[in-house]
């Protein structure tokens, strides 16, 4: 299968090369990686010349989007570039971080995936962070759940959903989406993918709202909203979070935030959403 990546990079000269050099150890090797270099002020463009210089299929873009590290809109602004550049003949698209490091068999463990079940859309591993000298399951990693760090779509799927939102919650929508328009989502536990740098740990300050925004956006409506925030706060270890999400909401709603996703998929997200919460409770 033709495997395309993009992967999207402000300022990671600490990951980027082991990053890179992962990619390029695959047993089985994209035809084309995409490095967008997104405003950097680091050595990070310097590091990936040295990588396009000795791989054919690794290639450099430049590009300058806000300098505010906002999650959602700043990196997927930057994976659409990246994405614009390619030619239309892959089979699998993804989008990677520029802090991961991948098992040699990632690629050929997600190809295998895609190739043995047609009803597959989405695939990914898992994402470890070392904590105390070792590597644990990052907390917000799930079964159901593919992390935006790693997402790889096949491009029948990638074309349903209307391609990435660039804005935040953009990795839960594309999942939501893929399964309006009934396909699977595929986690794999065996491809434990190495996680450099915590999720979100150099978000702008002005983000914290910004997750309650998107569930307004994403027409969770208030109950589902609720329960979400509780659970993503207990989830980070910081209770105080479920003030901002709902602050985030609301504000949302008073100011008439655009909604992400039609009526007609507003109502399948909820009904996703309360089916799943009766299947843990029940």
């Amino acid at each position: 299968m033709n495997i395309y990546i993009v992967i999207p990079a402000h300022n990671e000269e600490q990951f980027i090369a082991k990053t890179l050099e992962s990619l390029a150890k695959q047993t089985i090797p994209p035809k084309k990686i995409v490095v967008v270099n997104d405003n950097s002020t680091d050595k990070t463009r310097d590091i990936i010349t040295q990588y396009t210089a000795t791989y054919d299929f690794i290639s450099l873009l430049d590009t300058n989007s806000s300098t505010d590290h906002l999650p959602g809109s700043k990196v997927i602004n930057a994976f659409t570039q990246g994405y614009k550049t390619l030619v239309n003949d892959f089979d699998i698209i993804c989008k990677f971080d520029a802090d991961l490091i991948f098992p040699p068999n990632y690629l050929e463990k997600i190809s295998e995936h895609f190739n043995q079940n047609q009803s597959i859309g989405m695939v990914g591993g898992f994402c470890y962070i070392e904590k105390n000298k070792e590597w644990v399951l990052e907390n917000l990693t799930n079964k159901d759940h593919i992390r935006g760090a790693l997402k790889a779509y096949r491009k029948s799927c990638f074309d349903d959903i209307g391609g990435l939102k660039p804005a935040m919650g953009w990795d839960t929508i594309d999942e939501l989406l893929a399964q309006y328009h009934q396909w699977e989502i595929k986690t794999d536990e065996s491809l434990p993918v190495k996680h450099l740098k915590p999720t979100g740990n150099r978000y702008n300050p002005k983000a914290r709202y910004k997750q309650g925004e998107a569930f307004y956006c994403m027409r969770y409506g208030f109950w589902i909203t609720l329960i979400a925030s509780v659970k993503l706060a207990l989830l980070k270890k910081q209770p105080l979070l479920i003030k901002d999400y709902l602050a985030g909401y609301f504000r949302a709603k008073a100011n008439g935030k655009t909604f992400l996703v039609s009526e007609s998929e507003g109502v399948f997200i909820r009904n996703l959403r309360w089916n799943k919460i009766k299947k843990k409770f029940l």
